[in-house]
């Protein structure tokens, strides 16, 4: 297990170099530095002179990937790509263009981010695998087609219906909670009730049929009709048996998804004037800060690389029959 695990750590740094290298040709390919310190600077304060020292104080003032005055390893070594990207490994993020430290508004953004992410998964995975269930248990009736029915229009409407919506009517109509806003302790939860039902809402079609797909498919196989040629209930079949065979591919979709919850939600945060870490993302995308979205793409390959690690380590828990050789 230690091997393996240590193995597939080292398969993601050139996975991680990779990330890193298209972001910042992708950027770049949009904006030059000069472009980046003219918008910084404004119309007003834009000369030769102000966009060299904007570039020297964020480091900008280097080649972007190869240096060809410099000799030898300083020809990669001394460029913008470099000096940006190496730090990173060790989760010095550096300074935003605006001169804030990156790793400072990460702490304090992933809290209302967790706050916010935690309860929709821990919620909705317990309310789309209930209903999935409910449906395979009355399959074939006017339970399991109307379900159907359900999510078919559930998934067919885009969230910015819910949250758009939500607010028109829970928040502007109705005067139940705020429409947007943030607050610390106990006012917290006033701000995070709708977005966190709306985050359930508009996720139920797509994730409760695709439930519903996996355990109508382990109820064709042999050992269900084993179980059922034994003389067991029908719920004791499906709650008991096909549940727990049915975790393996439920496991592979969840785990993933559990270290990317640190990173928010770009839409809901934005909407709902969450400062979480999605906003911020969203934020650094509108002002063109390099260095923010760079971060955020570096932490979000980082944690989807241990959620991938998780899913294998959990087949194991889940399997006995699995083994990382």
């Amino acid at each position: 297990m230690l091997k393996y695990i240590i193995r597939r750590v080292l398969y993601a740094i050139p996975i991680l170099i990779g990330v890193n290298l298209i972001t910042f040709t992708l950027f770049f390919v949009v904006n030059t530095p000069d472009d980046m310190a003219r918008m910084q600077l404004g119309i007003k304060y834009v000369t030769p002179a102000a966009i060299e020292k904007w570039k020297q104080d964020r480091g900008y003032d280097k080649p972007l990937l190869i240096n060809k005055e410099a000799a030898g390893l300083s020809s990669i070594t001394s460029t913008v790509f470099f000096k940006k990207s190496v730090s990173m490994f060790v989760l010095e993020f550096g300074k935003a263009d605006d001169g804030r430290d990156i790793a400072q508004e990460i702490k304090t953004r992933m809290l209302p981010s967790l706050a916010l992410a935690l309860p929709v998964f821990l919620l909705g995975l317990f309310a789309y695998i209930t209903f999935a269930l409910l449906m395979v248990f009355f399959r074939a009736t006017y339970i399991d087609f109307w379900g159907v029915v359900l999510c078919v229009a559930l998934m067919s409407i885009s969230s910015l219906f819910y949250i758009i919506g939500g607010q028109f009517l829970v928040s502007k109509l109705w005067h139940l909670v705020p429409i947007s806003g943030f607050g610390s302790g106990l006012d917290m939860g006033k701000f995070l009730v709708l977005p966190i039902i709306i985050g359930v809402i508009s996720s139920a079609g797509a994730n409760t049929r695709w439930y519903r797909t996996i355990f109508l498919e382990e109820m064709g196989k042999e050992y269900v009709r084993t179980a059922r040629a034994k003389g067991l209930p029908e719920n004791v079949v499906l709650f008991k048996h096909v549940l727990k065979n049915a975790l393996i591919p439920i496991l592979t979709g969840v785990v993933v998804v559990i270290p990317l919850l640190f990173l928010g939600s770009l839409i809901a945060e934005s909407f709902f004037g969450i400062p979480g870490l999605g906003s911020y993302t969203i934020e650094a995308i509108n002002s063109q800060d390099f260095a923010i979205v760079r971060a955020m793409v570096f932490l979000g390959s980082v944690l989807y690389i241990i959620g991938l690690i998780l899913t294998d380590i959990s087949y194991t828990l889940v399997d006995p029959r699995i083994r990382l050789v």
